[in-house]
């Protein structure tokens, strides 16, 4: 090889070194700042505050598990009228007519 060959080979050799060291800084300053609470840490801790599941309001930690048993000791059997009932068993069914036969005009 000649003389210019190494000196260039010598020079891209230290160009790509100096280019992974830049590379190497720029990554340590991406990371949080010292005095951010890791999530890790974060998630470890016990909630002690809840929102109501029925309109939001913010309820403490006896009052959500009572609120929770409450809910689900109530028999919950909504009550719809016959037309609806009717109209949601024909939508379901017009649903399941249009898959088999798709080309019919429903």
């Amino acid at each position: 090889m000649t003389l210019f060959k190494l000196r260039l080979l010598s020079l891209s050799a230290t160009g790509l070194l100096i280019g992974l060291i830049q590379i190497r800084t720029e990554s340590a300053v991406s990371l949080p700042p010292p005095e951010e609470t890791p999530e890790e840490v974060l998630r470890t801790g016990i909630i002690t505050e809840a929102r109501s599941p029925i309109d939001g309001t913010p309820l403490t930690a006896a009052e959500y598990a009572e609120l929770q048993a409450q809910l689900q000791s109530r028999p919950i059997a909504p009550q719809l009228n016959p037309k609806v009932k009717e109209a949601i068993f024909l939508l379901r069914l017009r649903r399941v007519i249009r898959t088999v036969l798709p080309f019919l005009p429903i």
